[in-house]
């Protein structure tokens, strides 16, 4: 039969897209160079994959029967490619993830180390946006998958909760809150208090949660993004509640947390895809090594504050 696997993939991308100017921008084709792709395979096939108007495009019921085997095709060759080591090297390919930028740090660094030396010729596309942004990336398909805090409720998201994380007080080291266990939210409103807008999703979790606390604090300033936030805190322009993972890992100079109580606010993030779409084989491997990583984080975690609270006291051999 007269076509190849550019034929096959073109057909995909507008199987899982429904869409010919989707999936040419996906594919970096132009949109005739496309339409030819597919032109050329539906003559090798003799059958006709489309329904095509000039406002949409629908696969026939021959089109949805082989668009499962071209897509089983396709993912057992790449998956046969990613695993051989002589020729890993030298695949190529995209993959797309977006993120909510506080979560890049914590989840991201070690695992795209990784990923990277194992395929040095896949390339890796970061959308750092913030929640609404991510969630909207996935359902428009123009990331293979996400981190963030959001999606749950959609019901064309698939949501693979990884972390819960609560919000703590950001305040410089030398400020009063640092010296406490605890900071309760009538406590924080006793001082120079900035949050992020309504927009934020985080603003919108705070919001919900803090609806019926009667002496909630009241900002005086206003950002769009808990990375400035922390930055004004670091300034020493005032105390702010952020996430947990907003936060330098370790100490900081001139930053430092407290957990925040009364009520204690928490977000889940998670591991975002658009259902019914399936990950590409180089996509799958990042997304598999990131459920992974975090898994075995949270065991090393676990482990650890296991160790310090049990650990009996040692007499040393003589």
């Amino acid at each position: 039969m007269n076509f190849n696997l550019s034929d096959l993939r073109a057909f995909v991308a507008v199987a899982e897209l429904s869409s010919f100017r989707a999936a040419a921008t996906e594919l970096h084709l132009s949109q005739p160079a496309l339409s030819r792709r597919i032109e050329k395979l539906e003559d090798a096939l003799g059958v006709r994959l489309f329904d095509r108007t000039t406002r949409s495009v629908e696969m026939t019921a021959v089109g949805r029967e082989f668009s499962r085997k071209a897509r089983e095709l396709l993912n057992g060759l790449e998956e046969s490619l990613l695993g051989i080591r002589d020729v890993a090297t030298r695949v190529t390919g995209e993959v797309t993830v977006a993120c909510v930028p506080s979560a890049v740090r914590y989840f991201l660094p070690a695992v795209l180390r990784k990923y990277h030396e194992r395929w040095p010729r896949i390339v890796v596309r970061l959308i750092d946006e913030g929640a609404n942004e991510v969630l909207n990336l996935i359902v428009r398909n123009e990331a293979d998958f996400g981190l963030n805090y959001i999606g749950t409720q959609e019901p064309d998201v698939e949501f693979e909760p990884v972390l819960k994380e609560p919000f703590v007080v950001a305040c410089p080291p030398d400020h009063p809150l640092a010296r406490k266990r605890k900071v309760t939210w009538a406590e924080l409103g006793q001082y120079d208090y900035m949050t992020v807008g309504k927009a934020s999703g985080n603003r919108m979790l705070l919001d919900l949660a803090l609806t019926d606390v009667p002496d909630r604090p009241q900002w005086y300033c206003e950002v769009r993004h808990v990375s400035t936030l922390v930055s004004l805190v670091e300034a020493g322009l005032g105390v702010a509640a952020v996430p947990r993972l907003a936060m330098p890992p370790g100490k900081h100079p001139t930053l430092t947390s407290v957990p925040l109580v009364e009520p204690t606010v928490s977000r889940t993030v998670g591991l975002i895809r658009r259902r019914g779409r399936s990950l590409s084989p180089a996509a799958q491997q990042l997304y598999d090594m990131l459920l992974t990583a975090n898994a075995e984080m949270q065991g090393a975690k676990a482990v650890s504050g296991h160790s310090k609270r049990v650990n009996p006291r040692v007499t040393p051999r003589t």
